[in-house]
């Protein structure tokens, strides 16, 4: 049983699915790390300096002691962060566009498949076959 596990393991297709799995994970951070960093401050200085990741729609305040230590946390719907997440996913998916496009192109075109005989040629092998 421990030789069939290695034998499925060591496939190519469940390493090449490791390999995917941890390159998109090294793929989202990248993205991430760009949405955040890069895109959001030219979306936030064209939209009049906001920032997205800072708007929320508050549905509880936050309650808050005399010694000013919150007691309870707010309780608030965070829809600036879920615009990030739309623009990042929106950026993964051109960049997944662009690599699978890329890949496209590296390939190599599949050969032609060898020619086989020619309508006449298949008619005079017919008529041959007639004849005997």
């Amino acid at each position: 049983m421990l030789k069939e596990f290695k034998d499925f393991i060591m496939t190519g297709n469940v390493v090449e699915f490791a390999v995917a799995v941890i390159m998109a994970g090294a793929i989202g951070a990248v993205v991430t790390g760009f949405v955040n960093n890069i895109v959001m401050p030219f979306v936030g200085h064209f939209s009049g300096g906001m920032d997205f990741a800072d708007k929320k729609y508050v549905l509880d305040e936050a309650i808050v002691d005399a010694t000013g230590a919150v007691t309870t946390p707010e309780n608030a719907i965070m829809w600036g962060s879920w615009i990030n997440t739309i623009i990042n996913l929106l950026i993964v998916g051109l960049v997944m566009f662009m690599i699978v496009k890329a890949y496209n192109k590296m390939k190599k075109p599949a050969e032609d498949a060898p020619a086989g005989p020619t309508d006449n040629e298949l008619l005079m092998e017919i008529r041959d076959a007639l004849k005997k």
